[in-house]
């Protein structure tokens, strides 16, 4: 008996082979009948129609992903956005110069034929490669060395729409594969209208209704041909074309168009030579700044403000550009040196009404309010202290004040002013940083960056590290403004922001409302804040009405900060050198607070105090050595030393009897340097 491979399925001839004793008589199956060539073509053919059809499919995903249709629509530069002051002042204006896009149909021959003469004579008969244009430019490039495009007005398209300038072969392939995909959906008058719509012309300009406006001062459908003729040479290279710039090499490109023209039979010869050069007529120019700090900041929310399209933008913004004049002065008078200054001032509801990111915009860009990373110091107390009142505390319950000897961590109070203990009102007042670090550590470093987040910071702050406390985690100017703001509408988070914010409904602020502090918590951090304006670090920032803020200086001067509001206005100030080396002699309760103080006095309509001379220093500004801060410190039982009107008071008991001493000092106060670590800055590009 022959004995067969057990086959790996059911063998269909078993199904008639016969059983029982018989069954080893039963003749063989049937060899199987052999393929013939043409079933093994018609396998592979079929094979290699699902391949194609599957690649195609996956082609055609593909680029609708990366090129889809509507995005030809769009224009291929942002368009023009002009923005405004919260009066109605022009402050800025950024952005291409665009316009509505034009119709083929409504041009005149000779507009269209100027470009398909000089650009792509074969435009209505190719289907997106023109093979002869690319083998005449390879033929040129091989012969005369020197370098002609053989791309067509569809490739260009595709070009300036959908892909990158940059020349490989992967840039070229994905050109020809969408060019093929545009003429295969749009027709030929849709290509042309998007291509025209959209090709870049010089001077900013993008489009032929926007070009023709531009140079000429008129509409694309009533074009002269000479005038159609200078555009569509424009094309090859705009900025080196433009007439505006170069008219002579305009005017000779453009006797070449009108070469073109002729041999293609859009004009005749005898038109080609009464053709004169045209006259530019440039009736808008652009005398506006292209940018500032504020615009800088502000324009990524306008251009999410405006509808995509090709009409230019007006939107007003919320600078006040009284109060925006007004920081521009306070801030150019203050004798910095070679240091650097930044100002932000907005409403506490977040609307920023003024913002100065250097003393000059045009020398660095860099803007230090919304950019620059620098230490906070002392100004970050605000947290430490909030955290504690939400925790319990009160603003008389007292506090270890004597120096910390122990640990890894010592830092230290100005002038060694220590004491027993203090109360938290004056310790905040004072800025004593030995009383904020043990405040920190009693109430524990997640509460404290817990309320920092809930008032919007945003940056890092570390766990475990008591020098927190102190202000050691960089954050912008901007956000630790919106901090303090949260604290003047007894609301937060604050966001900060350009433009006016849509109010929400009863049902929004009931679900997603904003929170506030606790009972009691917003008047005794307000309380504080007083204080240290009243009788602290800040005193140099007291105005005749109610005032509240706080001072902060890092380590060895290199940041010096004062943060407060008044008059429905929060400000903060920060002064530093941009390679973070110590400023001399500058803190944030001197001339910090001084530019806060005389911003808020011109801010509501008051005459400030004309400014004392100073002698600008090259390496930096100088203020003279101060008294440090001993606002409200006990000296033993029955001495204690206080400010009153200006002057230091002393009071004490000998032998019963009460003596008060008055000495007049000088009220300009430095802030304590607070920290150790070394600052963090940001450094300008």
């Amino acid at each position: 008996m022959t004995w067969f491979r057990k086959p790996d399925g059911p063998d269909p001839t078993l199904a008639m082979a016969p059983v029982g004793p018989f069954a080893d008589m039963a003749p063989p199956p049937p060899p199987p009948v052999p393929e013939t060539r043409w079933r093994k073509w018609m396998r592979r053919l079929s094979r290699g129609f699902a391949i194609f059809c599957v690649s195609f499919l996956l082609l055609v995903g593909w680029l609708a992903l990366t090129a889809p249709l509507s995005k030809s629509l769009e224009p291929i530069a942002p368009p023009q956005i002009t923005l405004l002051a919260s009066d109605g002042t022009p402050i800025a204006r950024a952005g291409a110069i665009v316009d509505a896009p034009v119709e083929a149909e409504k041009l005149p021959k000779h507009v269209t034929g100027a470009f398909l003469a000089i650009e792509d004579r074969r435009f209505y008969s190719h289907w997106g490669i023109d093979p002869r244009s690319i083998a005449r430019a390879v033929w040129s490039n091989v012969t005369s060395g020197r370098t002609q495009g053989g791309s067509t007005i569809t490739q260009q398209l595709a070009k300036f729409t959908f892909l990158t300038p940059k020349r490989t072969l992967g840039r070229k392939a994905r050109e020809a594969l969408i060019a093929f995909w545009l003429e295969a959906w749009l027709t030929k008058d849709e290509i042309l209208e998007r291509y025209l719509s959209n090709a870049y012309f010089g001077d900013n300009t993008y489009g032929l209704r926007a070009a023709s406006l531009h140079y000429f001062y008129r509409h694309p459908e009533k074009l002269t041909p000479a005038q159609a003729a200078m555009l569509a040479g424009l094309v090859q290279a705009p900025s080196r074309l433009a007439p505006t710039r170069n008219p002579d090499l305009a005017e000779k490109r453009m006797k070449l168009v009108v070469n073109a023209m002729v041999d293609t039979g859009t004009m005749t010869a005898a038109e080609a030579r009464a053709i004169r050069t045209p006259r530019i007529d440039v009736r808008t120019r652009n005398t506006l700044p292209t940018g500032t700090y504020f615009a800088d900041w502000a324009l990524p929310a306008a251009r999410k403000l405006s509808d995509v399209g090709y009409s230019r933008q007006t939107i007003t913004t919320t600078l006040d550009a009284r109060l925006q004049s007004i920081a521009r002065r306070v801030t150019g008078r203050a004798g910095l040196g070679q240091a650097q200054v930044a100002l932000v001032a907005m409403r506490p509801n977040g609307e920023v009404v003024a913002m100065i990111g250097g003393k000059d915009y045009a020398a660095s860009p860099f803007n230090r309010a919304t950019q620059a990373r620098r230490q906070p110091g002392s100004t970050f107390k605000l947290f430490v202290y909030l955290a504690a009142l939400e925790a319990g505390w009160e603003p008389d319950d007292r506090i270890d004040n004597s120096a910390i000897e122990t640990g890894s961590y010592r830092p230290k109070n100005s002038g060694g002013a220590y004491s027993k203990d203090i109360s938290l009102e004056d310790a905040f007042a004072s800025s004593s940083n030995v009383a904020a670090v043990r405040l920190f550590g009693e109430v524990g470093d997640e509460k404290v960056i817990a309320m920092a987040r809930d008032l919007g910071v945003t940056a890092p702050l570390p766990k475990g590290d008591p020098s927190l406390a102190l202000g050691t985690s960089s954050m912008t100017l901007i956000e630790l403004t919106a901090a303090y703001a949260a604290v003047a509408a007894n609301s937060y988070p604050v966001e900060p922001h350009a433009f006016k914010a849509d109010e929400k409904g009863w049902f929004e602020n009931l679900i997603w409302g904003p929170s506030r502090f606790g009972s009691g918590v917003h008047e005794d951090i307000e309380t504080m804040l007083r204080a240290a304006v009243n009788r602290g670090t800040g005193r140099a920032a007291r105005l005749p009405q109610a005032n509240y803020g706080k001072t902060g200086t890092t380590q060895d001067n290199r940041d010096a900060l004062f943060v407060g509001y008044a008059n429905n206005l929060v400000v903060g100030v920060w002064i530093g050198n941009d390679d973070n080396t110590p400023l001399r002699g500058i803190s944030g309760g001197g001339m910090p607070a001084r530019i806060w103080r005389d911003f808020m006095t011109e801010a509501s309509g008051k005459r400030a105090e004309p400014p004392r001379p100073r002698r600008a220093d090259p390496a930096g500004p100088v203020e003279p050595l101060d008294i440090p801060d001993i606002s409200d410190i006990p000296i033993g039982d029955r001495t204690r030393v206080g400010l009153e009107g200006g002057d230091a008071v002393i009071s004490t008991e000998i032998n019963g009897s009460r003596i008060d001493l008055r000495l007049p000092i000088q009220d300009r106060t430095p802030e304590p340097a607070e920290v150790e670590p070394p600052a963090q800055v940001t450094t300008p590009p």
